[in-house]
């Protein structure tokens, strides 16, 4: 059915499968939310000091 060789190459390609799918998955629910929520906390400081420095 399977010589070692192409069952070697299956194990390597379910493991870079399944690594780039929990990549996927860590990356589209903590990295990038914690990126974008970064970024508004600084953009909202930073129209908080225009406004204190129009005052």
């Amino acid at each position: 059915m399977f010589d070692f060789d192409q069952y070697l190459g299956f194990l390597a390609f379910l493991t870079i499968l399944t690594l780039g799918f929990w990549l996927m998955i860590f990356l589209l629910t903590f990295v990038i939310p914690y990126w974008i929520g970064g970024a508004l906390i600084e953009r909202v400081k930073e129209i908080m000091e225009e406004k204190k420095a129009k005052k």
